[in-house]
């Protein structure tokens, strides 16, 4: 988990890192700080006139007061309704919320937007969150060392504010390797303010291709320096097809009714888009997302790698969205140590926590608490979700792929969200996806309890409503079919985690769903390359060498799904990449860890290993 800074007080409110001796801002005003150094010093808001979409990036969050003084501003000035602004900063030692608000009190013309960030304020835990607030203002928040964070990072920025702490007192911030990534990340043209106009500033600056000038500065401060990208535009490689986008895509063609479809219709109607959901079946949720229950926890990983970031991004990304969603019951969720690797593993989590005291706690026994999860009403949830979406239900829908229609009907982007059906076309055949058994039982008590205890498989409650499971079994068919092996396993499981009056006396009911699932167990979300012309662009990887230039794609085709046992965790999270990807929007996630679930990471693998 990241640390927390050490903080002190002044008389007048203001933070003081202590073990740096840096203000967080201006002891003589730091909203009109903000306001002089960075906004208007990035010739906002007239910059953003006419524009869509604009995004200002940020090395160093702090207390977020940039983010509010700009938010203002947006409100005030957004060009558009339906214009959107992205907010993309940095931070290596986020503040407790509690601390911010004690540093934001003493400005009430912006407590209604100081309230929302503090009612959404980022979860202490290392790498990427995506957090929606109000006026289609929108925060990315990469929470790590910068070394680490800002290399990770996929996006372009049409302003920066270079507002860590001054150069002699935090060098991490400003060293001269950061300079380069800072211009790689720049529209053409953007525009850059800080408060410092210290020479290795400027030189850095200026030696990445910036046109560097000093300023006016702002209260004791005789200057600032302002900085101006070149106006060409630069390209980076692209073999996992993370920068495909098709900016003019407003009408989206999801196939599949389950979570995974009803997240991704969620994600592209909030974007201003026109998402319409079709499924062969005359209702949504009716397979593998259509359980009683479900429970939302997390695979937490006591490694620090772009695996195990990405599990627990995609966790808090899934609890933020679905929270205040209908069919959701916020409960503590006791995990039990099921074997000796989990023990080892939850002693490594103890000693190092991924998440804060309010996410997870320990028992005495050693057993997880899971205090941030959720059980979920599945049927509920995606109705939630959908409200207000076109659904066209109770046909399979004719598709085809290399003209981008479905039922003749021509769309900007097809997104494949239909679990098995992902290799259901001769353009997905290759993908290697295995059905799994999913099967679950149910039954009514007497008594109502709201309660999660999980150990390999899990138990749930709301109201009278039990359902405990589940299984995960291989299965060949097309169609799941309820297995007596599984509910013999399920019942046994049953027993380890709870007492023999849990579930009652009344009659036991199974349901199955197939699960799609990968040979890695990950997700599957990105563009669907062009399989063969690939194979081709590629082939120096069968000789170790590396992937150069930009992925070939069937165009307007797009991949969701692989959910295998974790869909309702990976769905929210997966949605929003897909959108970035798509609208060409910043990745609201590391580009390692979008890499992770790209589907051309199956074809790299088989041509390192020389399978393919």
């Amino acid at each position: 988990m990241p640390p927390r800074p050490v903080l002190d007080w002044a008389d007048d409110g203001t933070p003081i890192a202590a073990d740096i001796g840096d203000v967080y801002f201006s002891k003589e005003g730091g909203l009109d700080e903000t306001r002089a150094v960075f906004l208007t010093a990035c010739g906002l808001p007239d910059r953003w006139q006419g524009r869509a979409q604009f995004t200002v990036a940020e090395l160093g969050f702090g207390t977020g007061l940039n983010l509010l003084a700009l938010w203002q501003l947006w409100q005030n000035h957004r060009p558009t309704p339906d214009a959107r602004l992205d907010f993309i900063s940095f931070e290596g030692f986020p503040l407790a919320r509690e601390d911010a608000e004690r540093a934001l009190y003493q400005w009430p013309e912006i407590k209604a937007f100081s309230d929302c960030l503090l009612a959404n304020w980022p979860v202490r835990a290392r790498g990427v969150q995506s957090i929606p607030l109000a006026d289609g203002v929108r925060l990315i928040i990469h929470i790590d060392e910068i070394a680490k964070a800002l290399p990770n990072s996929r996006f372009r920025a049409d302003a920066w504010f270079l507002d860590g702490f001054a150069p002699s007192k935090n060098g991490e911030m400003w060293a001269e390797t950061l300079y380069p990534l800072i211009r790689d990340r720049c529209e053409p043209g953007a525009y850059i303010g800080t408060y410092t106009v210290a020479g290795a500033v400027r030189r850095g600056l200026s030696a990445a291709g910036f046109e560097v000038s000093k300023q006016s500065g702002f209260g004791r401060k005789r200057e600032r320096l302002q900085a101006i990208a070149p106006k060409e535009k630069t390209y980076a490689d692209d073999p996992y097809g993370l920068n495909v986008a098709r900016q003019s895509a407003k009408r989206i063609a999801i196939l599949g009714g389950g979570i995974g479809g009803a997240a991704a219709a969620f994600a592209f109607a909030n974007a201003g888009c026109t998402p319409v959901l079709f499924d062969r079946s005359d209702r949504l949720a009716s397979g593998a997302s259509g359980n009683r229950l479900a429970l939302l926890m997390p695979r937490l990983d006591a490694s620090d790698t772009p695996v195990a970031r990405m599990l627990l991004s995609a966790y808090i990304a899934a609890v933020r969205a679905y929270v205040e969603e209908d069919g959701t019951y916020r409960t503590e969720t006791v995990q039990r140590v099921h074997t000796e690797t989990d023990q080892r593993r939850f002693a490594k989590l103890r000693a190092d926590p991924p998440l804060p005291e309010d996410w997870l706690g320990f028992t005495s026994e050693g057993d997880l608490l899971h205090r941030g999860s959720l059980i979920l009403d599945p049927r509920k949830l995606v109705a939630d979700l959908t409200r207000g979406i076109d659904t066209r239900l109770g046909r399979t829908p004719e598709v085809s792929l290399s003209s981008c229609k479905v039922n003749n009907e021509r769309f900007d982007a097809v997104i494949i969200a239909s679990g098995m059906g992902l290799s259901a076309y001769p353009e997905t055949a290759w993908l290697p996806l295995s059905g799994r058994l999913g099967q679950v039982e149910t039954s009514i008590a007497e008594t109502a309890r709201t309660e999660a205890i999980a150990a390999g498989h899990y138990a749930l409650s709301v109201g009278k409503t039990r359902l405990w499971g589940a299984s995960f079994e291989p299965i060949t068919s097309d169609m799941p079919r309820l297995s007596e092996v599984a509910r013999y396993e399920n019942q046994a499981a049953l027993q380890r985690l709870v007492s023999e009056e849990w579930c009652g006396n009344g009659e036991v009911r199974s349901r199955a769903g197939i699960r799609a699932t990968t040979p890695d167990k990950l997700p599957i979300a990105g563009p669907l390359p062009d399989f063969e012309e690939a194979l081709n662009l590629y082939a120096n990887v069968r000789h170790g060498g590396v992937p150069k230039g930009q992925v070939p794609v069937h165009e307007g085709i797009y991949l969701l799904g692989g959910l295998g046992a974790r869909g309702f965790t990976f769905a929210p999270w997966l949605a929003d990449l897909l959108t970035a990807i798509i609208l060409d929007k910043p990745l609201p996630c590391g580009h390692a860890e979008a890499e992770l679930v790209s589907p051309m990471r199956f074809i790299f693998r088989g041509l390192k290993r020389k399978e393919l």
